[in-house]
């Protein structure tokens, strides 16, 4: 019986949606290195690249531009076997420009000892406020290891959604109280693989083991729609991208339909297993956009015990602070098709 469950709740995911309607691009046309170039390997057709990490570092690249609202995407295959306290993280970001009131939108992959799945959250800032973090953890219901699965984010002046495998699994509606809380300014798109067994997997309790180095993430089928813009001269200009904004709102992946939304409960009753907004210890006071649901305010009764990692901008000055000394090379380009 468990089995007839199990596969028709993954035909129900499969029928949820449709495929997006996106136009994809090769590495050079959106993106470049971010750190550690030699541990960042493009296929021979540039429209896919593997990001590393081995005992000297990891790995990451960065979009060209940065984008005030869009659609961010990639196909992502995890590393195998023994992956504890690796994160592989798709996120937004503006640290790099507003040091002190930075946004972010993240989707981190969070490792885990061999035999056990990977996990994975997400979570937003915005204006710096990396003290009220708005995380989410779920369970994968298929083994993000053995393939390639889209993973997406969608930022609009009025709301984000996050998906896989076009299935919408959180959606965060602005609220007037969320404030600055709200992601408002231009940020890049980044990916990265990492070391962080400070926190990654059972709050630091499995480390990672170099072991089984180098892990590899792989990205494929890479998306930006949005509106490039220059954080500095543009911004505080709302009016600049007014009509991407537009034409964002009558994309596929802007609505989420009847069958979406049911897909999208499905998988929060089944997956998701924190959620801060019912997490009294951190948040007495529930934030302004939560929609507190009563069986998932049961369910979640003892949350508020995990282990986070706080903002990406500090976590990656540490990770480059504790680099070990090693050669580079150029970006390495591999021989065979990924």
């Amino acid at each position: 019986m468990a089995l007839v469950l199990f596969f028709a709740f993954c035909w129900f995911i499969g029928f949820a949606t449709a495929t997006f309607n996106v136009t994809t691009i090769s590495f050079d046309e959106g993106y470049i290195p971010l750190f550690s170039p030699g541990n960042l390997i493009r296929s021979p057709d540039g429209h896919s690249v593997r990001l590393l990490l081995d005992v000297y570092t990891g790995s990451g690249f960065i979009s060209s531009s940065m984008y005030h609202h869009g659609f961010f995407s990639a196909k992502i295959k995890l590393p195998s076997d023994y992956t504890a306290g690796i994160v592989v993280a798709f996120y937004t970001s503006n640290g790099d420009v507003f040091e002190k009131s930075h946004d972010e939108l993240d989707i981190e992959f969070l490792g885990n000892i061999e035999g056990k799945p990977w996990r994975f959250q997400t979570n937003l800032y915005g204006n710096g406020s990396t003290n009220r973090g708005r995380e989410e953890r779920y369970n994968f219901w298929f083994d993000p290891s053995k393939e390639f699965h889209r993973y997406s984010i969608l930022w609009t002046a009025k709301n984000i959604i996050f998906y896989v495998d076009e299935v919408p699994i959180r959606e965060v509606v602005r609220h007037d109280k969320m404030g600055g809380d709200y992601p408002s300014k231009p940020m890049s798109l980044y990916a990265t693989i990492w070391d962080a067994s400070s926190w990654a997997t059972n709050g630091g309790k499995h480390k990672v083991n170099y072991e089984y180095a180098p892990f590899t993430s792989e990205f494929k089928d890479l998306v930006l729609d949005g509106c490039p813009t220059d954080p500095i001269r543009s911004f505080p200009n709302s009016t600049a991208c007014t009509e991407t904004d537009a034409w964002l709102q009558t994309r596929d992946y802007a609505v989420i339909t009847p069958k979406g939304r049911s897909a999208m409960r499905r998988i929060r009753q089944r997956y998701m297993y924190y959620s801060y907004c019912y997490d009294t210890v951190r948040y007495p006071v529930t934030p302004p956009e939560c929609v507190i649901d009563a069986n998932e305010k049961q369910r979640f009764r003892n949350s508020g015990r995990l282990r986070f990692g706080g903002s990406h901008r500090k976590q990656m000055r540490n990770a480059r602070r504790k680099r070990r000394s090693r050669p580079t090379s150029n970006i390495s380009t591999e021989q065979n098709d990924m």
